[in-house]
């Protein structure tokens, strides 16, 4: 049983076999799929799954704060599992490939921003849009 499973089993989820399809697709995804991509690789593995399945699955999964939802600028919504540790995006313009990055100096920067502002930064999310640089 992989992590996304385990996750729903203890959110109390009934877990079909298609839902378990889907999930373990989630779990071995290194990229930020969206739900077309998440059908091709679920249908590969069970032809009977829908692309409608998909889509009330990974809605149901979003609801229960297992995945998270990301809109990055592509008109279309692309999914990971919430992840345990903070991480920002830098997201690809000619490609569409999303790096995840941990920074340490931009993370230090946006709460001193929000203290200097009067408040404690209670969450963020930072989204970097760039192009590979021209060599």
């Amino acid at each position: 049983m992989d992590r996304l499973e385990k996750l729903c089993i203890d959110k109390g989820m009934r877990m079909t076999d298609q839902r378990r399809v889907i999930a373990r697709v989630l779990s071995a995804a290194t990229d930020h799929p969206d739900v077309e991509e998440l059908h091709r690789r679920a249908h590969a593995v069970d032809p009977h799954i829908s692309i409608a399945t998909v889509y009330r699955t990974v809605r149901l999964f979003e609801e229960s704060g297992i995945i998270e939802r990301h809109d990055f600028r592509d008109g279309r919504s692309r999914y990971e599992e919430t992840p345990d540790h903070h991480h920002d995006h830098l997201i690809d313009m000619k490609t569409g490939k999303v790096v995840e990055f941990v920074d340490e100096e931009i993370e230090a920067l946006q709460n001193a921003i929000a203290r200097k502002l009067g408040y404690k930064l209670v969450d963020h999310r930072l989204e970097l849009y760039g192009v590979p640089i021209e060599e």
